[in-house]
């Protein structure tokens, strides 16, 4: 089941962190590169004082304990919802529109 799903994620390019088990640590917003066999290499950046390393690794399947994807984020400082102004009249709510007062 794992096999398919981190192929699955391989194919889609998404970016992922995956927990190795056998070292205890998490690999942060990485992409799966390739996939053969029971070998995966992971490619990801580290950010370190004033210098960024991009890496890749190749882990063993087994290795992998875990693997988690972002599907959302909201930024929690603008609150304020953004409005296109390319928006279509037809599209656009009102606040004291006859639609919108419905009771």
């Amino acid at each position: 089941m794992l096999h398919r799903k981190i192929y699955q994620l391989y194919q889609d390019g998404r970016e992922v962190s995956i927990f190795l088990r056998d070292q205890q640590r998490w690999i942060d917003n990485g992409r799966i590169v390739d996939f053969e066999g029971d070998l995966v290499s992971i490619r990801y950046e580290l950010e370190e004082d004033d210098e960024i390393s991009s890496w890749e690794e190749m882990v063993r399947l087994e290795s992998i304990g875990a693997i988690m994807q972002k599907l959302a984020s909201v930024s929690k400082h603008n609150s304020e919802i953004l409005i296109s102004d390319d928006c279509p009249q037809a599209e656009q709510i009102h606040p004291h529109s006859p639609e919108t007062n419905q009771e």
